[in-house]
């Protein structure tokens, strides 16, 4: 982890790109096994767990994206 990094920021980046289509994710954060790491261990961010409907609103709008 670089000296200052915020992952949070990361974090609270993309549950704002995802609010901006309509996509909530309940668990999204930094995963709690992050803290326990070590300096210098790469943090994680916990997408977490979404229902069906959510992940294929996810797809779609990476879908569309991607033929943008």
């Amino acid at each position: 982890m670089a000296v200052g990094y915020d992952i949070d920021a990361d974090v609270r980046a993309l549950r704002g790109a995802l609010a901006a289509h309509g996509i909530t994710l309940p668990s999204l954060g930094v995963d709690p096994l992050n803290l326990a790491g070590g300096a210098g261990q790469p943090q994680l961010v916990a997408l977490g767990n979404c229902n069906a409907a959510t992940a294929r609103r996810l797809a779609d709008v990476l879908r569309a994206a991607a033929d943008a």
